[in-house]
């Protein structure tokens, strides 16, 4: 290593203990603290109580047509924004996933990753997308929402694969 680069590492840890010794500041418990903590239980218990058993019936399905298929819920972590998904796996292709979950800025979102089969030998333009399938406010949220876009994810995945 040049002393160049070893003064630069020593700089960058020593500005981290510096950073690490300093008194965190409070946060301060307010009202808008209790609004989006009481929001983000909202939108946890909606992906639950919705979500989830909208998402178990399709996992149902794929696994009796012989597909690998779960079922994520992260809604009961005090330390995460609430999130359920669904993961897909076709006969002979990879796992693709649908992702409903809370963003502060937008209520719940949904967030796919379909993933093409590597047997295919291209990468297509419906392969890997981190895209946002949707956005809904928390008391909008409906079963039939939720299997229009579990539909349009499920198909998809196997178009591209």
């Amino acid at each position: 290593m040049t002393e160049e680069s070893s003064g630069k590492l020593r700089t960058l840890l020593q500005g981290y203990v510096d950073r690490k010794t300093k008194p965190e500041p409070t946060l301060i418990k307010g009202s808008h603290h209790e609004e989006n903590e009481r929001k983000r239980r909202a939108c946890g218990e909606m992906l639950r109580t919705v979500v989830r058993p909208v998402l178990d019936e399709f996992q149902t399905e794929l696994r009796n047509a012989g597909h690998e298929a779960t079922t994520r819920d992260q809604t009961g972590r005090d330390d995460a924004y609430p999130s359920v998904a669904l993961s897909f796996t076709p006969q002979t292709a990879l796992s693709s996933a649908l992702i409903f979950r809370f963003d502060p800025r937008h209520g719940i979102v949904v967030q796919r990753d379909v993933k093409p089969s590597p047997r295919r030998g291209r990468a297509s333009a419906a392969g890997s997308s981190g895209d946002r399938g949707g956005t809904s406010r928390v008391d909008a949220v409906s079963a039939a929402w939720v299997e229009i876009k579990t539909l349009n994810f499920i198909e998809a995945v196997l178009k591209a694969n």
